[in-house]
């Protein structure tokens, strides 16, 4: 593998106006992997972020009227450069954050995309004539970008969520702050300096980082400050209703992709070896540890046995009990997975695939956890309502379709679904009655694409990303009237 930029001796820097800027304050990053340290970042203090924010106001007013052709010049240097680091951004990816190349290549093909697809949507912004009641008078609607944006994206897909958090923005012609987070400060590192590579201008993309301690301070004054237009936040609901908290305080608008509780639905007449394989994959995939990830599995009753057999067949092929367990990104998400099963496991529920080992028993570590498939939930379990961001799945038995919607839409998340059934006018019509923001038939919970708007309902949050409609929302509408 490529060897990293950095080594436990140097300091990740943070992005200032086209130049790298070390501060004299700094944090440890640990690795997941070894629990060792790995290197240390810059964190941003008061002075940092007033700098910041000055550069993207002075960058925002020749930014923003740069013509389609130069952003798009900019993105297909980018993604270019981006294919041909792909296994540099391996190397710090999985340094920092444990991931493995199956769902590294997932991710990183996604972020490749958004790239290339907004090099072609660049300038996609035009408005449009209206025919005003007054005679003698005309009108058109144009679009224009807001301004500094503050985009804060995660560690658990750092190449898609930080991207578009930075990208949809700029190719609307804003220029961003981008937070990025404090457990993988190097794989961000890395792809925003391919975007100054590839000829982004100073300012347009400056990045903050900072002590998790820090973190209600500084997120506080930057979204307080008067020049930052719009935040996009995605991570957890709780951090999330803060935050969109935070912005209602300062009227500014905001888009929040939040946390999920993925239901599978499968129905009798459905391909239950597929549908066991997609379970398996969206429920273990980085060990669970993505907001689409599948939570629940509700099979119809008629196919339960049948299907828990071909489940445990896919688990074995794809985490073999013998090989090493899924790494979890910190021992304290590691503990709050486990407790949410323990507290289940307690009140009556059984493991029905897996077994839960303690912490000092699991001798891969503590931040490691065995797969695990557990039926015999109900509604007094913490597990059946929380998020558990951990490799655990909940197994429900229903009679019919209405039971399986009854089950599914009870939660107070609603970011992605997934049902299984060779009867398409059947899973259309369960679909269209899931209250989720979107629904994949015959396909894992996991499912991310750069030309599918992306977003939840509910508790996972408002507002969309990728596509069309993630341009739009960093676009603001002005009416202009003239007489003739």
């Amino acid at each position: 593998m490529t060897a990293v930029k950095f080594r436990p001796d140097s300091v990740v820097p943070l992005w200032l106006d086209g130049q790298q800027h070390v501060t004299e304050s700094t944090f440890d990053v640990v690795s997941p992997v070894t629990n060792q340290v790995l290197w240390k970042c810059s964190s941003a203090e008061e002075t940092d972020v007033v700098s910041a924010i000055a550069s993207a106001e002075k960058a925002f007013e020749t930014w923003r009227w740069t013509k389609p052709w130069e952003r798009r010049d900019i993105f297909l240097r980018a993604y270019h450069l981006l294919k041909e680091r792909r296994h540099t951004s391996m190397a710090h990816s999985t340094t920092e954050t444990g991931v493995r190349e199956v769902m590294f290549g997932f991710e990183y093909g996604t972020a490749m995309e958004i790239c290339f697809q907004l090099a072609a949507l660049a300038g996609n912004d035009a408005g449009f004539v209206v025919d005003p009641e007054e005679k003698g008078t005309s009108a058109m609607v144009i679009r224009e970008p807001y301004g500094v944006v503050l985009g804060i994206a995660p560690w658990n897909a750092p190449h898609t969520l930080g991207l578009r958090a930075c990208l949809f923005p700029l190719a609307a012609g804003n220029t961003v702050i981008l937070k990025g987070p404090e457990l993988a400060p190097a794989t961000y590192w890395h792809f925003v300096s391919i975007l100054h590579e590839a000829g982004l201008p100073a300012g347009c993309l400056n990045t903050i980082y900072h002590r998790p301690s820090d973190a209600a301070r500084i997120t506080g004054q930057l979204i307080a400050h008067p020049a930052i237009r719009k935040v996009n936040f995605c991570g957890s609901t709780l951090v999330g209703s803060s935050i969109a908290s935070l912005c209602g305080k300062y009227i500014k608008p905001c888009i929040m992709e939040l946390g999920g509780k993925g239901a599978a639905i499968i129905c009798e007449d459905a391909d239950i070896a597929l549908a066991a394989q997609q379970c398996a994959l969206a429920a273990f995939n980085h060990a669970g540890q993505v907001c689409m990830s599948t939570e629940r599995i509700i099979v119809h009753q008629k196919v339960a046995g049948t299907f828990k057999k071909a489940l445990k067949t896919a688990i074995d092929e794809f985490f073999p009990a013998g090989g090493p367990s899924p790494i979890l990104i910190n021992e304290k998400g590691a503990l709050k997975a486990r407790s949410l099963v323990v507290d289940a496991i307690s009140k009556g529920a059984v493991a029905l695939h897996g077994e839960l080992s303690s912490p000092d028993e699991n001798s891969d570590g503590k931040n490691r956890m065995h797969p695990i498939v557990v039926e015999g939930i109900n509604r007094d379990m913490d597990i059946y309502y929380k998020e558990s961001f951990g490799p655990s799945v909940s197994l429900y038995t229903v009679n019919d379709d209405n039971q399986a919607l009854t089950l599914a839409n009870d939660t107070s998340f609603g970011l992605t679904a997934a049902i299984f059934s060779e009867d398409l006018r059947r899973a259309m019509k369960i679909a269209k009655r899931l209250e989720t923001g979107a629904v994949h038939i015959n396909s894992m919970t996991i499912h991310d694409e750069a030309s599918l708007p992306h977003g939840g309902v509910k508790d996972s949050g408002f507002g969309r990303f990728n596509g069309w409609d993630g341009l739009k929302e960093w676009l603001r509408i002005k009416s202009i009237t003239w007489r003739d």
